[in-house]
């Protein structure tokens, strides 16, 4: 990630409820050269799903097998299952030039972020515990038992929030979208980004 010319590494946390997956579909959307990182995880595949798509869905064993081998860029245990971030794939798209987004919690981005300090993060909260709570029952997949743990983890996973280069409070879905465009589009525009990208175009104003 030292050449500008590279895409930049995002990095979206939030706790489980906020909407996250949600916002980076509609970015998505809106945004070309831009792509989502397909994480590994040991858990199961929910409904509407579809392996290697949402996740690549493996085993354990299968999973632990990859960490010996350093496939993971970063890695993490979240609830009762583990997740990872493919190295091979990720760096593949930087170099590109395709942007990247990895969406891991608040351990997988210490890691990144230690490993390639020029990642832009970003952390995305709801707009109160009543909305998150709200959020998680309306999905209508966890009991009750889950969904207060899943509460307890959150005040846990948002007290991170500081160390993120980014805040988004998705309270109006479209706003939020937009705040996250702005920072992608920001980002792009940074000079060295610009140079890297455009050096014959300014080389021909200069002339």
């Amino acid at each position: 990630m030292n050449n500008p010319a590279e895409g930049i590494l995002y990095i979206v946390s939030a706790p489980s409820g906020a909407g996250k997956t949600s916002l980076v579909k509609a970015l998505l959307q809106n945004t070309g050269r831009l792509q989502v990182s397909v994480s590994h995880t040991t858990r199961k595949m929910r409904p509407g799903e579809a392996d290697g798509k949402d996740y690549h869905f493996v085993d354990v064993e299968t999973f632990q097998s990859m960490v010996r081998d350093n496939a993971f860029l970063e890695h993490a245990q979240v609830f009762d299952n583990f997740y990872g971030t493919s190295r091979a794939a990720a760096l593949d798209l930087l170099r590109q030039g395709i942007d990247v987004i990895l969406e891991i919690d608040w351990q997988g981005a210490r890691q990144i972020r230690a490993m390639l300090p020029g990642a832009v993060s970003i952390f995305i909260v709801p707009p109160s515990r009543e909305a998150l709570e709200q959020r998680l029952r309306g999905r209508g997949q966890d009991g009750e038992e889950i969904i207060a743990r899943r509460m307890r983890d959150a005040v846990s996973e948002m007290s991170h929030y500081a160390e993120f280069d980014y805040l988004v409070i998705n309270d109006d879905f479209e706003v939020a979208v937009t705040e996250l465009g702005s920072i992608v589009a920001a980002n792009r525009l940074r000079g060295p980004r610009q140079t890297a990208v455009h050096g014959s175009l300014l080389e021909r104003l200069l002339a």
